[in-house]
């Protein structure tokens, strides 16, 4: 069995662009099989890092707060975009702190993936975060209202059951979390 074949980029366009949230990219592709497709869209956007924060106490640390594209607010990990030229850990371990006052404990690459590989050019940076504790307020954006909840462990269990995590990439941390540390 073979793998498949790269599809060939014929032309190329950005058809929007507000780095460095996204771009957006009209690619012209040939298939192996020699369909073309005229109009393939790609959005271009920065690395991205979660943080999968538990407490001392194995309280874990997550956020609220609305999104706009299915216009419901749920439970999230703490989340963001990596700055240029920024180390992945510093970026995790800068976002736990301006968006939930969190900090300090014991950091380690968990899960990397991509939200979608067949649109999107980033990857999503999770890292396992243990013994955090609060050292200090929120350090919000002017954008971002983000209310911080600390949970035990079995009402994030039932969260997830019920649907209660809405982001894929953080329900999977999350999933990953249960099914390595059972109890």
């Amino acid at each position: 069995m073979t793998d498949p074949k790269h599809w060939l980029v014929e032309s190329s366009r950005y058809v929007y662009d507000r780095r460095p949230y996204m771009v957006m990219r009209e690619d012209s592709v040939l298939l192996p099989n020699g369909a073309r497709i005229p109009d393939y869209f790609i959005f271009e956007y920065p690395e991205w890092v979660s943080v999968l924060a538990v407490t001392k106490d194995g309280d874990f640390v997550l956020i609220r707060q609305y999104r706009h594209g299915i216009a419901q607010v749920h439970y999230e990990l703490v989340a963001g975009v990596v700055d240029p030229q920024e180390p992945l850990l510093v970026a995790a371990q800068r976002e736990l702190l301006e968006e939930s006052g969190y900090g300090g404990g014991d950091w380690q690459p968990w899960l990397t993936v991509c939200a979608n590989p067949g649109t999107h050019t980033n990857w999503c940076h999770i890292f396992l975060a243990t013994g955090v504790e609060r050292l200090e307020g929120q350090q919000l954006d002017h954008t971002e209202d983000i209310a911080v909840q600390v949970l035990p462990r079995d009402a994030v269990r039932e969260m997830l059951d019920s649907g209660g995590v809405a982001q894929a990439i953080h329900t999977a941390a999350l999933w990953r979390y249960f099914a390595l540390f059972p109890a």
